[in-house]
Order: structure tokens, then sequence, then C-alpha cells
């Protein structure tokens, strides 16, 4: 342990990565830099400045940066070209953001000379292989410290006597049993643990935060208009705006409407099921308008393809792999995809619901003129009795072999 010299914590400033910032200096007696990043998780960050300051670390080594942006650009959008959903349902939006913070923890820790680097993820859970895999990956050599496998602080109760000898701050909320577990980002919110661990019991409506129920939503429909270009959104209602705003904005209108709440028993990577509640309110209207414009876009064959792929990507993120050259060569092919995926998508947000209701596109496949079912120049009916004749030339040959 006295090996470690400088350590990089993925520090959010609240109790449990309090306690590993302090644990950290008693029993690794290193230095510690603290990173707190903002990925649009709606909290004021500065208090992280003030109670790293009060654990002596130096100015120069506390490093809060707003990553929203970034994470939506290079991390979000990119899965979204996807249409990735994990098992189904899971739009990923924990899964997603852990490569984001490991690729900037190691980069802090190249910059700052550190020979190791921290996290605060359970034994338990997932997010422990995203941000170790994601360490690995870009550092081969890196020591890394998961005090969660290390100590023995394996309560709350635990937590908070240590916090307290240590005259660490503790949240009012915190005292006792905390209802649930939360983590936010600007893609999702989710919820876990404490009263959501039996799945028999329906969620109480405060474990909801960024969406309203969709029997408060309003009584009349939003229509919205998204615009692609290349298979990413980038003006809402003719608007153009950077990544993180037009998210940001899909969230406020999602919300608004009820939309993006999931109640989920997921399969984790570690083998256990957990249940997990998810609000994805700008998310689950994203999806939505990729598939409609894809709709008119995208050649049978690629489409299909896609969808194939798209279970295996999901899989991917959902554990980890981001960094992985499988992930790399996916995202090879599905960017190729999108080439073409641009236009206007028209939307109905309605009390939880979100459907398309209008698509346009110059690059669109979609004849009119081909499809109609009045009277036409451009296709002669009498070729598909060839086209069926020969598709059905095997199914006749194994019939008559019967």
């Amino acid at each position: 342990m006295r090996d470690v010299k400088k350590v990089v914590l993925a520090y959010s400033g609240g109790l449990d990565t309090s306690v590993i910032l302090k644990w950290l200096q008693e029993t690794y007696d290193c230095e510690v830099i603290t990173f707190t990043a903002d990925l649009g998780q709606g909290e004021e960050l500065e208090p992280a400045r003030k109670k790293a300051e009060m654990f002596g670390i130096k100015p120069e080594n506390i490093y809060i940066e707003d990553l929203r942006e970034e994470f939506v650009r290079d991390f979000v959008f990119p899965m979204f070209r996807a249409n990735a959903l994990y098992e189904g349902l899971y739009l990923l939006g924990t899964s997603i953001a852990r490569p984001l913070i490991s690729k900037r923890q190691i980069e802090i820790a190249r910059e700052t000379g550190a020979d190791a680097v921290s996290h605060g993820a359970t034994g338990k859970g997932n997010d422990q292989v995203r941000f170790e895999l994601g360490y690995y990956a870009l550092e081969p050599g890196i020591k890394v410290i998961a005090p969660w496998r290390e100590w023995d602080l394996n309560s709350r109760t635990k937590l908070i006597d240590f916090a307290e000898k240590h005259q660490i701050p503790i949240a009012k909320d915190k005292r006792g049993e905390a209802p649930f577990s939360v983590d936010a980002n600007l893609l999702h919110i989710s919820a876990e643990g404490k009263v959501l661990e039996d799945p028999w019991e329906e969620a109480e409506e405060y474990v909801y935060s960024r969406t309203v129920s969709p029997e408060q939503a309003p009584d009349t429909p939003t229509y919205i208009e998204v615009e692609f270009e290349k298979g990413d959104p980038v003006a809402i209602d003719g608007k153009r705006m950077s990544p993180a705003t037009l998210l940001t904005e899909l969230n406020r209108l999602g919300g608004e409407n009820g939309i993006g709440r999931l109640d989920l028993v997921e399969n984790r990577f570690v083998g256990m099921k957990s249940r997990g509640v998810y609000e994805t309110p700008g998310g689950t209207v994203l999806l939505a308008a990729h598939r409609g414009i894809e709709q008119l876009t995208l050649d049978r064959g690629a489409m299909h393809l896609k969808d194939e792929l798209m279970p295996r990507y999901a899989e991917l993120i959902y554990n980890g792999f981001w960094f992985s050259p499988e992930r790399e060569m996916l995202q090879a092919a599905i960017d190729k995809s999108q080439e073409h995926v641009e236009g206007t998508v028209r939307l109905k947000l309605y009390k939880g619901s979100v459907s398309v209701v209008g698509r346009k596109s110059s690059k669109s496949l979609y004849s009119q003129e081909h499809v109609t079912f009045e009277e036409d120049t451009v296709y002669d009916q009498r070729d598909a009795e060839g086209f069926i004749k020969l598709n059905a030339l095997r199914l006749r040959l194994l019939e008559r072999r019967r």
C-alpha cells in the first residue's frame, strides 16, 4: 500500500466518496487528487471543491470539469446511432457515462504523475467493472484502488460512524437508512436499492424526479420536430442546438409529458439480477425520432443488419467494453450506415407516450410512385410471380421429398 504515491479519485463530494478520500489518506498515506465530472447530473458541484479543501487537498489537485458537451457528442450520440437497448428496454444511461469518467481520470493521472486511480463503486455492481476496464484499456499498468473491495466499512452505519469520527459532514438525509441510491447524468437518472429491492412493490411517486406521472401530464399533446444530420439530432423545431443543449431540451419536453419511465429487473454483468427505476425522458424521445428518420433513409438490408448487431453492441456498453476493439468495429459499421440518415421527424408527445407522426428527408428511399395503390407506370405486378416462385422453389422441393 505504501507504494502508492498519488491517486486520482472519482469524487462526488457525497458521503461514500468523502469517506473514501479520508480512508485513502489514512490507509495509503498518499497524495489524493479529486476529480468531479459535471455530466449534467443537475447538482451544484462547487460544494465538492470546498469539501475536498476541508480534507487538505491542494487547490491545484481539485479537478471539477464540465464534460456535458463531450458526454453527449462523443458518447451518447454515437450510442443512439445504434438504437442501443440493453435487454430490449434499458437506454444505458449509467453505463455510457463510465467510459468518459475513466478516460478523464487516466488523463489527469498522466498530467499529474499519479500512479493510481480510485472509484467508489461497490463489489456487487456493474460500475466497478466499467471503471476498471476503462482504466486498464487506456493505461494497462495503472494501480486501481477499489475501497469497497478492501475495507471493512461494509454498511451505511459503519460509513456514518467513520464520517463522524473524522468530522466529515453528513447530509441529514444520509443519517440512518437512505430510501434508495441515485445516479444521475444528462441522459438519465436511476434509482436502486432499499425501498426498491422488492420487485413486486410499485415504486412510489417520490422516486421520480425528472418526469411528471403520465396521469398528471397535460391533457393536450405536444408536437415537436427533430432534425437529423448523419444520424445525429441537430435541431428542434428548426432551432439548431449544441448536443448537450438539445438533449436538455428533449429532457424538458419529455419530462413534462410523462415520458421515459422504466421499471426494470435486469441482469448485472457480475451475475445477479437487480431492480432499477430509470427516467430517460429525452433519450426515449430521441430513440423514437431516430428510428423514425431511419425508416425513410436506411436500406432494408442495412436496417435489419443494424438491428441484429444492436443487442451485442448494447451488451458491450452495459458490460464496460466501450474501449474494446469489437465495440469500435461495430461503431464503424453503425456510423457507415448513418451517412444518409438526415431529415426531419415530427413527434407527438402525450401522457407518457411518444409517437412518430411525420417524417421527411431529401435522402428518402420511400417512393410513393412505387407504393401507390393507384395506377402507376414504374412497377409491373406480373414480375412478382417469378419472384415468388423462385423463393418458393426450395419449399416445394422439400415437400416433394417428404
